[in-house]
């Protein structure tokens, strides 16, 4: 079965590793949550659900000492596995990603076959205590499996190895003997010991296969708590299982369900199924889940969790569903206040801030940032699904704005620059440029079929005649999960006054994509290369 008929069977049947400090056996409690001797707790007020409205599915996430760690799912955006930071669980920031570039293969760079739907997907993120070290497992299209590692979430990452297995949905877990194993395996769950230096196989081992009442399990996290081994699993998606064994990593694992059709925190969203368990220092236990919610994608939600006196996670429940607040974690005091997810950017420095990821890797002779961010066009194309160099930006919900300041003095005859919402259907607002004249314009109708193959490059729908020199273009975007959610674009000549262009365009809401919309900056060409344009300014703002 190809990769893409895999993906799509992984959830058409129905309508993270290390969750404490990277495997060490900590114990279970229901207490009230304690600090260590001289350590101060506090909590803030309550907390509401999702805890980020941007799109980070297939989470994995741990502590080191007081701090907690998010990996996501980037399919073919480079760089890849984007890494949050918190203090608190609930308040995030960017990192850095663990995978600084998509090199499994031309598809990635654009060069003659594409990676939409591939890539970064259901990975796992983990710290070994013993050489201070992060590592980063994943496979790549059901092929070889890949191991980064980093002296810190901001990199320098780098690969460690590449391994001939195809670790499925891989959770890692380092055990508090330092040994590797790996979770993995969709329905039949397999587990993997890894050699001491993470580079190679010493063993697998099948342990458990789901029961036909079941069905579909995946998206494993290997556990290790108070000398039981855990593995939680998925079923997607509108499920969540956990498997048990008190007799070493291979098993044998008894099963119990932890959650299904549980109604969630979001208004219209699914329910809350994969993720991970983390503890808080003073032994308090979270997890956070996602739920999907395009057209915006999959996003994060987080509910405290106790145990039974054998061994089991239960979520705490409000009403007899996923709570849309709960009393904040008591955790010690944050050393600092995290950066905001949105605002403004300047494009101030040497290099892109980690919240950004590229359609695709860039063809870095093509741009560069010093005191704003320059794109020159690296592709002729009449299709924005080919453009390299399109940088992208999650979009902040329920409801957003994005701003950009675009200097498009440099473009050419045939160019196309602005801002688009992307996603397989899409929409775009910006520059074009021909026989010396320039216009504003609002294209939409750009779409993909089911194997993400181009179906339509757009179709010009309004546009006004604009001077050379600065624009500022702006994108609205609902990404309230449900049908006919409303994308609007608009243009300013002044950065003051800003006029409406072009008719509402309706985002999709299908899952097959799995990501979720974005805002896009793109400039590519039709006719030559060498034109280029100058971002010197972009805002995400909510109402």
């Amino acid at each position: 079965m190809s990769w893409l008929q895999r993906e799509h069977s992984r959830r058409s049947a129905l309508a993270t590793a290390t969750g404490l400090m990277a495997g060490a056996a900590l114990p279970v409690s229901t207490a009230p949550p304690h600090g260590p001797a001289g350590v101060a707790l506090t909590a803030a007020g309550p907390y509401a659900n999702p805890v980020i409205w941007q799109d980070f599915a297939d989470i994995d996430i741990i502590r080191v000492d007081n701090t907690y760690y998010y990996s996501a799912s980037t399919m073919h955006y480079s760089p890849g596995a984007p890494i949050l930071r918190s203090y608190d669980l609930v308040n995030w920031e960017f990192a850095g990603h663990s995978v600084p570039v998509l090199d499994f293969g031309p598809k990635y760079d654009l060069s003659g076959a594409r990676g939409y739907v591939k890539g970064i997907w259901a990975s796992s993120l983990a710290y070994r205590p013993r050489n201070r070290t992060f590592y980063w497992l994943g496979c790549i299209e059901f092929g070889t499996s890949y191991v980064y590692t980093a002296p810190s979430v901001e990199g320098p990452w780098r690969r460690l190895t590449a391994i001939n297995n195809a670790y499925y949905d891989a959770g890692l877990l380092v055990d508090s003997d330092d040994t590797l194993y790996v979770a993995y395996g969709n329905t039949t769950i397999s587990v993997a010991q890894l050699s001491a230096d993470g580079r190679s196989q010493v063993r697998a081992q099948q342990v458990f296969t789901a029961p036909s009442s079941v069905g579909t399990l995946e998206g494993s996290r290997f556990y290790k708590i108070n000398g039981n081994y855990y593995i939680f699993l998925t079923r997607p998606a509108n499920g969540q299982y956990i498997l048990k064994s008190t007799s070493g990593p291979f098993g044998p694992y008894t099963m119990r369900q932890v959650l299904l059709n549980l109604g969630g925190p979001v208004s219209g969203g699914g329910v809350p199924h994969q993720g991970g368990l983390v503890q808080t220092p003073g032994g308090a236990w979270y997890y956070m889940a996602f739920v999907d919610a395009y057209p915006g994608g999959r996003i994060p939600v987080l509910a405290p969790v106790s145990w039974t006196s054998d061994g089991w996670p239960v979520v705490q429940l409000v009403n007899g569903a996923w709570g849309a607040s709960y009393p904040s974690p008591v955790v010690p005091a944050p050393p600092r206040q995290v950066t905001p997810l949105i605002g403004v950017d300047t494009f101030d420095g040497t290099a892109l801030k980690p919240k950004w990821e590229w359609n695709h890797n860039p063809d870095n002779t093509k741009w560069s940032v010093e005191n704003g961010l320059t794109l020159r066009t690296a592709t002729v194309t009449n299709d924005l699904y080919w453009a390299r160099n399109t940088l992208t930006h999650r979009i902040q919900g329920p409801t957003s704005t994005a701003t950009v300041q675009l200097d498009h003095s440099a473009m050419r005859d045939g160019d196309r620059a602005g801002l688009a919402l992307l996603r397989d259907s899409s929409a775009w607002i910006g520059v074009r440029r021909d026989s010396g004249a320039t216009r504003v314009a609002m294209v939409n109708g750009l779409t993909m079929d089911g194997n993400w193959n181009t179906t339509g490059t757009g179709t010009e729908v309004a546009s006004a005649p604009v001077p050379s020199g600065r624009i500022w273009l702006r994108a609205t975007a609902d990404i309230r999960p449900g049908a006919g959610r409303p994308g609007t674009f608009s243009y300013s000549t002044d950065g003051v006054n800003f006029t409406r262009l072009g008719p509402s365009y309706t985002m999709g809401n299908d899952w097959r994509f799995f990501m979720g919309y974005r805002y896009a900056i793109f400039n590519y060409a039709t006719q030559a290369l060498g034109g280029s344009v100058k971002v010197t300014r972009f805002e995400l703002s909510t109402p």
